[in-house]
């Protein structure tokens, strides 16, 4: 199942107006794994995501997706226009058709089945990212793109819909590459997090992260204790400059980049 990843981004970099948004970045996505892009707003996560999706097209670097990959994509931002009637059932087929059977099927694994024939500019902030999260669903991806799916829902909201995302993991093997800025629940079941700031600061396991000084420059104190709060699998700590040691297993090595 893992033999071959979903996705990988070698090298790309974006400039914009003599900047680089994003540099030599590397990631990977394989299926099943959930890996989470943070950072602050400006450091690039929502073009990576659609370099990822190959929306954007990288300046250099190269994007590979496994062969004929099916991508479920839910943006960040939806621009609706609130004057028009817009059903539920008529959202989801705005941009690719399927059978009611297929609709409320999608709608059920988010737990909207009973919002078919609602209005979506009805729908709390919450139900509305489970109903995109249905349309991303339609395609029976094996990689889901989530740009924000947390954004305009509640602490509470946020952490249901962290489980919803990791139970569909669970439910269909997918991969899932979440941009979020949402540090106090994001952590729990990341398989890989990456901390963007232009370039990769600092990726890893969650714990490994939260102790890396540029994390902690970027995000403040505030920020380490919400990850730390997470169980991690090991209990070395790299300090700024140390080296990984030969007793250090290489799997919890992977991908410790350091600027």
């Amino acid at each position: 199942m893992h033999n071959i990843p979903l996705l990988t981004l070698a090298g790309v970099t974006m400039t914009r107006d003599g900047r680089n948004i994003l540099e030599n970045i590397d990631l990977t996505v394989g299926a099943g794994e959930i890996v989470t892009l943070i950072g602050q707003n400006g450091a690039g996560k929502s073009t990576l995501a659609k370099v990822a999706l190959g929306l954007l097209r990288p300046d250099r670097g190269t994007v590979t997706p496994k062969p004929d990959l099916r991508i479920g994509y839910q943006p960040q931002r939806l621009n609706i226009d609130r004057s028009l009637p817009l059903s539920v059932k008529r959202f989801l087929t705005l941009t690719q058709r399927a059978s009611d059977s297929t609709l409320r099927d999608v709608l059920d694994q988010v737990g909207m089945a009973d919002f078919f024939d609602d209005s979506v500019h009805n729908l709390s902030g919450g139900e509305l990212q489970r109903v995109m999260l249905a349309r991303a669903l339609l395609r029976r991806p094996e990689l889901l793109v989530l740009d924000e799916p947390t954004q305009n829902v509640d602490m509470a909201g946020a952490v249901e819909l962290y489980k919803l995302i990791v139970r569909l993991r669970d439910t269909t093997g997918c991969g899932v590459l979440l941009v979020s800025h949402d540090l106090n629940v994001v952590m729990a079941q990341t398989t890989r997090v990456y901390c963007l700031n232009g370039h990769v600061c600092c990726s890893g396991r969650p714990a490994d992260v939260s102790r890396d000084p540029e994390f902690q420059r970027l995000f403040g104190p505030a920020a380490v204790e919400m990850l730390a709060i997470y169980p991690h699998a090991h209990d070395h700590v790299h300090r700024p400059g140390e080296h990984h040691h030969h007793h250090d297993h290489a799997q919890h090595d992977d991908g410790h980049h350091h600027a």
